[in-house]
């Protein structure tokens, strides 16, 4: 009976956890609805499908630590000692 319990319970959690994200789809419809405010009958619904089926914009690719540290270092030119240690310090560790 425990066991039953505590599987149920997991369930019960872990779909609670999976729930709280929304899919893309999700996102993009209350987007698209968002933006369709004030618009009705054909001329929302129009705008909606053309909201709906455009392709999402696809994020930028992510910079390898070797891009980096190149682009870092292009930017270091002309300074040395503590001051380009500094700068790379924080151009490195920066999103």
């Amino acid at each position: 009976m425990k066991k039953l319990f505590v599987a149920s319970l997991i369930l019960s959690l872990s779909g609670a956890v999976f729930a709280a994200e929304p899919t893309a789809q999700q996102s993009k419809m209350k987007t698209c609805n968002a933006d369709a405010s004030g618009k009705k009958g054909d001329e929302r619904k129009a705008f909606m499908k053309e909201c709906l089926s455009a392709k999402a914009e696809a994020p930028a690719p992510k910079m390898t630590q070797q891009d980096k540290m190149k682009a870092c270092n292009a930017d270091a030119a002309g300074k040395k000692g503590d001051e380009r240690k500094t700068f790379m310090k924080g151009c490195l560790s920066a999103k």
